[in-house]
């Protein structure tokens, strides 16, 4: 692949090296060197990307080395937490099921792209990490810009853009083996093989490796496998090709509901706190009669996604970069489905707090002739969440002198969302009864469906059983960009704007007669306009600034109302004003950023709900007109003292809140008429889930040529719970502060080479060195002066002594992993 990133005017396809995420360069001239490097195994194309002392934006990249050293057994995004900013959590501890934040903003607000192409869900933005599980095996680097970001398409960049760069086939010939082994049975193994480019042009990788057992918590039991392809040809010097397949079919247990902390001190051995505590979960005997692990929540899914890029220098002043890319999901989650003796898990839950499912088995079976009432079943559900994706990039750049080039494109994608349930198993019932069909009420189904992931996500499984709701959801595409760069050694600027136009349509098979299943198109348009330069003052010093505005499309969730086909007829764009300016300084001892920034985002749509206990009846409001406001100021460095010794760190303090309170008008959805209207009193109220202060510290060690430590510590703190505004209807009430905690996490390497292709490199990690007992997240906001029951007469929690850290006991919360570590081993030939 010929090399574009030392192009002066290929501005938006280069990566900035110079973060306290990546290994410290001596000179430009070593930055650019590396620059080189990392294009020469990654696939770039229509990525957006950002060069040091060029691009004005905020950013931080992790390249492969960092990636295959510090991230062990630990989720994905979790590689992400010493980058200022970014908070990621592993969410309920299932295996995949971690989330990210960025600048406060939670990743349906941040852009995350696989070379360029956006993965967020068309339908509601959401990022499932577990259906990218082997995303860690084959990255070559990562790239988190913070804000608005240098990409020209139009996506969900309020919080950053993550880009997430693959090997390409074009990689040197080489072969990898490698075996790991961690905490709690975790077991993993990869082989991956890259031919080399041969003399006619064509190249190949391939990778498969498969990673098994549980996780931290307990009942989390997994079994995931990765596969990924590329296949490169160069026909010519003009010419680049490149496809690519990935995929990674995983199955696993999940801790999906949140304990409350007396929970986790209820079920422990000593009354303090169980952090491996897991509701959902229990023994359930065999057909043999072995009790086994079984789970109320288990995820499985399998996404292959395959692209062909294809790179075409018209001439020396003007290229087209091409992708063509599509997306097929099948699979879903469990759940629980009714109940029987009026029980539902919590009924059958041991002295120990597992979930009997044996005696669940024995419930249902008495039950003669399942149907409602007292004659109801327990069983589980799978809620299915398939999906059909395709899609087109195409971006022409075009080289106007030696400094001014610009760049214009399009960006077309159609996506199909296949939703309903099914029955994943009866637990000894003898069939169930399903009425929500309208066009085929009382039906009695005994079909179960197994849920372990399809290797052919091709097929639509049309046949199956469907209960509860049957819909799909589709939302059509269509963008175009325009960017104008200058560069010079001194300055670089640049202006671009995008503008998008998406169609919704909702299709629902149960709820409507044929003739009226299927909406009209709703068709909303958006775009975005920003700007920046960056001025390099010398060679050691350079400032930066950007602004944008960005007017956003609603979610699908937005636009039809209620899970029907209702339409929002009160439907506006969320606008995003963001701004920022920052300094860095290179030096051979320190590489250091520092920059500020406010994001304002308005027009946020929340659907909220009150609950009229007289009336027995929920009602529910669209609330527009929430305001949020994201602003801080972060730094980061590295230090390079002596040869042998890197130090880097980094500091960002933000303070994000809702800036103004709004009317809330609660209907009753069949006679619209108005129930309640009220204020939601949310002025300055802390937006919460991510800690609003994060520091880090670390060091890398070379002891030797083969042998080398590392460590890092981090702290969070400002840390605040998930906040419901239907919490503050006419009354004020603040997001709850977590403790805050600091994390050591620590390493060393050791490598033996046999001769100059062959070599053995050993990796041990352990994560939460000092075993912290700490709450990640909290996904309620009780007060200690709140009640602990609805009784006229009850206590607080405060008067109750029901209190953990400050922190009320009747908080859903998850705490973090203890000490967990991981070892392997990898021949290189």
């Amino acid at each position: 692949m010929k090399s574009i990133l030392l192009k002066k005017s290929m501005l938006t396809v280069v990566i900035t090296l110079s973060t306290a995420s990546v290994y410290y360069a001596q000179s430009v001239k070593d930055t650019l060197n590396r620059e080189a490097d990392i294009e020469q195994v990654v696939l770039t194309g229509v990525a957006d990307l950002a060069k040091d002392r060029k691009t004005p934006v905020a950013v931080s990249t992790i390249k492969e080395e960092q990636i295959i050293k510090k991230l062990g057994n630990q989720e994905f995004p979790e590689i992400l937490n010493t980058t200022p900013s970014v908070y990621a959590t592993k969410g309920g501890g299932g295996f995949g099921d971690s989330r990210v934040n960025v600048r406060g903003f939670d990743q349906v607000n941040t852009a995350v792209l696989i070379n360029g192409v956006p993965i967020n869900d068309m339908e509601n933005g959401s990022v499932y990490w577990s259906n990218w599980a082997g995303l860690a095996d084959v990255t070559s680097a990562m790239q988190v810009q913070r804000g608005l970001g240098s990409s020209k398409l139009a996506i969900a960049s309020v919080g950053g853009t993550i880009n997430i760069l693959t090997r390409s086939a074009d990689k040197k010939r080489q072969a990898n083996v490698t075996l790991g082994v961690g905490n709690d049975g975790y077991y993993k193994s990869l082989f991956s093989y890259n031919t080399g480019k041969s003399e006619k042009g064509w190249s190949s990788s391939f990778l498969v490796s498969r990673t098994a057992g549980s996780m931290y918590a307990d009942g989390t039991e997994f079994e995931g496998y990765n596969y990924y392809f590329a296949l490169g040809f160069n026909p010519s010097e003009k010419h680049d090709l490149q496809f690519t397949i990935t995929g990674a079919p995983q199955w696993h247990n999940q801790r999906s509901f949140s304990p409350t902390i007396a929970e986790y001190q209820k079920y422990s051995e000593n009354g303090e706190i169980d952090r491996r505590y897991n509701l959902n979960w229990g023994y359930k005997s065999d057909e043999t009669g072995v009790r086994r692990e079984y789970s109320f929540a288990r995820n499985y899914y399998h996404k292959p996604v395959m692209s062909l890029n294809w790179d075409w220098t018209i001439s020396p002043a003007s290229k087209l970069s091409t992708v063509v890319y599509a997306s097929f999901g099948r699979g879903g989650g469990t759940g629980t489905l009714g109940k029987v003796n009026n029980k539902t898990e919590n009924g059958f839950r041991t002295s120990e707090g597992y979930i009997d499912f044996d005696a669940i088995v024995e419930a249902n079976q008495a039950i003669a002739a399942p149907g409602t009432g007292a004659n109801a079943v327990f069983t589980r559900r799978s809620s299915i969440n398939s999906h059909n994706w395709i899609g087109a990039i195409s971006s022409f750049n075009h080289k106007i002198n030696e400094n001014l080039n610009f760049s214009v494109g399009v960006d077309a994608r159609y996506y199909k969302g296949i939703h309903y349930r099914v029955s994943s198993d009866l637990l000894g019932a003898k069939y169930i009864v399903d009425n929500t069909d309208i066009n085929n009420p009382n039906r009695q189904l005994t079909n179960t469906y197994s849920a372990t992931p399809n290797w052919n996500p091709f097929g639509s499984k049309t046949n199956e059983e469907k209960i509860v709701y049957y819909n799909d959801g589709i939302v059509k595409w269509l963008g175009g960009f325009g960017q104008l760069e200058y560069s010079n050694d001194l300055i670089s600027a640049f202006v671009q704007g995008s503008v998008s136009n998406q169609g919704f349509q909702r299709v629902d098979y149960f709820l409507y007669a044929p003739n009226e299943q299927k909406t009209k198109n709703q068709s909303l348009t958006g775009y975005n306009v920003k700007g920046g330069a960056n001025f390099n003052i010398s060679s050691t010093s350079n400032i930066f600034g950007n602004i944008g505005y960005y007017e956003r499309q609603p979610f699908f969730g937005a636009v039809f109302l209620n899970n029907r086909n209702d339409i929002n007829e009160n439907l506006t764009n969320e606008k995003i004003f963001s701004a920022e300016i920052g300094y860095g300084y290179r030096s051979p001892i320190l590489d250091a950023n520092v920059n500020v920034y406010r994001t304002s985002w308005d027009d946020i749509y929340k659907r909220i709900s009150y609950r009229d206990a007289v009336a027995n009846k929920t009602y529910y409001a669209s609330v527009l007109g929430i305001n949020e406001i994201h602003q801080g100021v972060e730094l980061d460095f590295v230090v390079k003292a002596i040869n042998k010794l890197r130090i880097n760190g980094m500091l960002s303090v933000g303070d994000w809140y809702y800036n103004k309170d709004v009317t809330a008008s609660f209907v009753d959805d069949e006679t619209r008429e108005v129930i309640k209207a009220g204020q939601l009193l949310i002025k300055d109220v802390k937006v919460g889930d991510a800690a609003q202060l994060t520091a880090s510290l670390g060091a890398d060690l070379d002891v030797t040529n083969w042998f080398s430590l590392d460590a890092s510590y981090r702290y969070a703190d400002k840390l605040y719970s998930s906040y419901d505004p239907a919490a503050s209807i006419d009354t004020r009430r603040e997001a709850i502060e977590l403790p805050s905690f600091g994390l050591l996490d620590a390493g060393a390497s050791f490598k033996f080479k046999l001769n100059k292709d062959q070599g053995f490199r050993f990796r041990v990690n352990v994560n939460n060195v000092l075993d912290e007992t700490y709450i990640a997240e909290s996904r309620t906001s009780i007060l200690p002066t709140d009640k602990v029951s609805s009784a006229a007469n009850a206590q607080t929690y405060q008067e109750a002594g029901r209190i953990y850290d400050g922190i009320a006991d009747g908080n859903q919360v998850y705490f973090g992993f203890g000490r967990t570590w991981n070892a392997s081993v990898t021949f290189t030939f």
